[in-house]
């Protein structure tokens, strides 16, 4: 097994402190090693040196110590060390990197949303073209054992044929509101970034070259976020201790979301973009949190979405219903099971199936996603490919982001039916 040496463009949350980890824990199982690391911020760097090095340390890893790096994107993808390339930066970034790397011919992983503009997704998918080697996205509900079991069992046509689709999405993200994604200039929104997996999903639950007609959709940002010109500038400068929203560090809380509060380069930080604290309610962000919506394909498929980024944590907080033409699939992310409800074939016949999909790395990030994506990137780099392993693409990508425009553009004009034109999604 040849060795997987990984750089990183954007060393923050997701980049560090979830992949990262989640790299340094497989190291020896998969023969991986990470040698450089990119981002903008220099004192970010420092700081995932660190944090990665600890962690190699208490892995009995050597090369903890040895990774290098720069502030140039180039650089790490031109350097002789590296033969994989993850990207998690600033949504608003994807293109220059991604461009950049995907030339280089070396394996490309591109975090999830593709890009924030169609013409910057666009410019994605052409170029993958021309290099003939496939992008890896990261929606994580494609590498997640629940939703990968729902895809099996309506595979196998066990509710019948697929007539409609619901997914119920109450995640307390209200972080969006604390954190670079406030602007939709950066991040495309939470609907982009948070939405966009479960927009992924309907399309493959339908199948590869599944097509969304319109959308209608209703939504926007809530009164529980009002402005208020005098919210402080970040929690760290606030007195409110009882408020819902307040996040403190905590050196003990190594949490997603939460970790980056005890870094430097987060808790010093004096840019907008870097912050991870700043006020919920301080004015500036444009981001709708919350949207109820509904999907028509062009097979005759239809979807809906209930969406919001506050609220209670809890068990039901995200879940996926299939209904076909013979029974249900009901899957509770939460708890892991994957319930089948189907008709049997006499008068009165019906059978309700539990599936249990927690497995070893149940409590690891995203439900162990992020464990089967990178033992997916080891995979498509030994010669499989994406197809047979059920991986996201960048083409994937683009059909996502259209379909969050199209909501965001339907919530604008409430409700009214956006026609998603086809003609633009697949210029590639």
């Amino acid at each position: 097994m040849n060795l997987l040496k990984v750089g990183i463009i954007g060393v923050g949350e997701r980049g560090c402190y979830v992949l990262g980890s989640r790299l340094v824990e497989l190291a020896k199982e998969l023969n991986i090693q990470i040698t450089a690391l990119c981002d903008i911020n220099e004192r970010r760097i420092e700081d995932a040196k660190q944090y990665l090095g600890a962690r190699c340390k208490k892995q009995g890893l050597p090369w903890g110590d040895l990774i290098w790096g720069t502030t140039d994107f180039t650089q790490l993808v031109d350097h002789p060390q590296v033969n994989c390339v993850l990207i998690t930066t600033h949504t608003d970034n994807h293109r220059q990197s991604a461009v950049y790397a995907i030339e280089s011919g070396k394996l490309v992983y591109l975090d999830k949303p593709i890009s924030v503009t169609m013409e910057d997704a666009q410019a994605i998918v052409q170029t993958q073209a021309k290099a003939q080697r496939p992008v890896i996205m990261g929606f994580t509900r494609r590498y997640e054992a629940s939703w990968r079991k729902a895809k099996e069992l309506l595979d196998a046509s066990v509710i019948g044929s697929l007539q409609m689709m619901q997914i119920h999405s109450i995640i307390p993200y209200t972080r969006y509101f604390q954190m670079w994604h406030r602007k939709t200039a950066w991040s495309g929104g939470a609907l982009n970034d948070k939405a966009s997996h479960l927009l992924d999903v309907f399309r493959w639950m339908i199948g590869s070259n599944a097509t969304c007609r319109f959308v209608s959709a209703v939504g926007g940002k809530s009164e529980i976020f009002t402005p208020r010109n005098d919210a402080p500038y970040r929690c760290s400068e606030c007195d409110l201790i009882d408020c819902a929203y307040r996040r403190n560090a905590n050196e003990h809380d190594d949490r997603e979301g939460t970790h980056v509060l005890n870094q430097p380069s987060w808790k010093y930080a004096t840019q907008e973009r870097d912050i991870a604290d700043l006020c919920v309610y301080r004015p500036g962000s444009d981001i709708i949190d919350h949207a109820i919506a509904t999907y028509q394909f062009e097979n005759g498929v239809k979807a809906s979405l209930l969406w919001a980024i506050y609220g209670p944590h809890a068990y039901d907080q995200e879940t996926l219903e299939l209904i076909g033409s013979k029974g249900r699939i009901v899957l509770e992310r939460e708890t892991g099971n994957v319930t089948v409800h189907a008709l049997g074939s006499k008068p009165n016949e019906e059978t309700h199936t539990i599936y249990d999909t927690r497995g070893e790395y149940f409590n690891s990030s995203h439900y162990g996603a992020d464990i089967q994506l990178i033992k997916d990137i080891r995979s498509y780099f030994d010669g499989k490919s994406l197809d047979a392993l059920g991986c996201a693409k960048v083409e994937d990508g683009i059909h996502s982001l259209a379909m969050v425009l199209a909501t965001e553009q339907s919530v604008a004009q409430e409700g009214v039916p956006v026609f998603l034109k086809q003609e633009t999604v697949h210029e590639y």
